[in-house]
């Protein structure tokens, strides 16, 4: 945008060259009234120690430019500005909305290979901080994305519960959890939950205990399958769109810290390829 079209950019300037014109002419008058100049006048009836005051009025320029800056400061907070309201935030929102505008009609049908290039540049940019650029968690600092669930992973879900992804989650509203709810914390415990998340984490296979308890305390909710009952709850299987959006929006407890929400952050077909690019870690 040219900046001579930014009419507070035309105001500023107007406003130096005039502070400028009138800082020159008060100058110069009293420079001529300080060497010329000699006192006239009627003096007041007060004194201070000998020094009195004469009654001169107020000078006619001083008088003009008090006026004048009235006028012009009603002016200016009526039809000038804000109210007649160019604002740089404003205008980078706008610029902001159409870009997102744009930018969704133009990957409105991404292809998978767009999606996978898409997410792991987002991912790269947002999430290799913490979870490292090959995904594995930077030595156990942060979940391994290589991976669905780890048992480690699982047992401080079991111990913590999830809240963070429940249906009360941020808001209150559910609008970004799951309809199941929150998980509470210590469903299972001690050796039961050393054989769940055995079970869990070696891909729902490998121990019978872990299958039978599985069965009973976590099936209503994950689903006998673990894929999360259509959504209801998380899929313990994969990294599916639901799961990622969810995570994004609201963050996570982990074993380690809070990830922070980046609600807000990404388009829809953003979270949409990071979750893409986060499952083909794994595949």
């Amino acid at each position: 945008m040219n900046w001579l079209s930014d009419n507070v950019n035309q105001l500023a300037l107007l406003g130096a060259a005039a502070i400028l014109i009138l800082t020159i002419g008060v100058a110069a008058k009293y420079f001529k009234q300080i060497k010329e100049g000699k006192s006239e006048g009627e003096l007041k009836e007060e004194n201070w120690d000998g020094i009195g005051e004469y009654k001169n009025n107020s000078p006619i320029g001083w008088s003009l430019a008090f006026v004048g800056t009235i006028i012009w400061g009603v002016w200016y907070w009526f039809a000038g500005y804000p109210l007649n309201a160019y604002s740089q935030i404003g205008e980078y929102n706008e610029e902001v909305a159409s870009h997102a505008a744009k930018f969704e009609s133009k990957w409105a049908n991404p292809t998978k290979e767009d999606l996978l290039g898409m997410g792991e540049g987002v991912y790269l940019v947002q999430c290799s901080p913490c979870h490292g650029i090959d995904a594995t968690g930077i030595e156990g600092k942060a979940q391994d994305l290589t991976k669905r669930l780890l048992k480690k992973t699982v047992l401080a879900v079991i111990e913590q519960g999830s809240a963070a992804l429940g249906d009360k989650a941020m808001d209150g509203k559910g609008r970004f959890g799951y309809q199941m709810g929150e998980m509470p914390p210590g469903l299972v415990s001690g050796a039961d939950a050393e054989a769940v998340a055995e079970y869990v984490a070696n891909g729902f296979s490998g121990n019978d205990k872990g299958a039978q308890i599985y069965a009973n305390a976590c099936a209503s909710c994950h689903g006998p399958d673990g894929k999360g009952m259509g959504g209801m709850a998380p899929n313990l299987r994969e990294y599916d769109d639901a799961l990622i959006k969810a995570v994004l929006n609201n963050g996570k407890q982990s074993v380690i810290g809070t990830m922070p929400s980046f609600k807000g952050r990404l388009t829809a077909v953003q979270e949409k390829a990071v979750a893409t690019y986060i499952r083909s870690l794994s595949e």
